[in-house]
């Protein structure tokens, strides 16, 4: 089992050798994540819920959305991508978005 998994590990490198690939380190430098929603009612929940998986920017950048639309996105986060959103915390997330991305 041991040289099994030794066969494994090395078997990428062996796979790039032989195609003439060179496989390169890289230093990568990742933003800090540190940015949390702008101030406003309900700007807890969303720092609370949505910044699990996604950052401030990303949210900004998103079309505006009338109330129905954010709902609805609120409503795929939970059931399609199984979202930790606590029931009780929706009704804060959608205002709020609403409140700085609603058409």
């Amino acid at each position: 089992m041991k040289a099994l998994a030794i066969a494994l590990a090395l078997l990428p490198p062996a796979i790039a050798a032989a195609s003439g690939i060179t496989l390169k380190s890289l230093d990568l430098t990742l933003p800090d994540g540190a940015a949390t929603f702008p101030p406003g009612a309900g700007a807890d929940a969303a720092n609370g819920n949505c910044l699990a998986c996604h950052s401030v920017e990303m949210v900004l950048t998103q079309p505006a959305m009338s109330k129905a639309g954010w709902e609805a996105e609120v409503a795929k986060m939970r059931s399609v991508y199984k979202a930790p959103v606590d029931t009780k915390d929706v009704p804060a997330i959608v205002d709020y978005l609403v409140s700085i991305k609603g058409n």
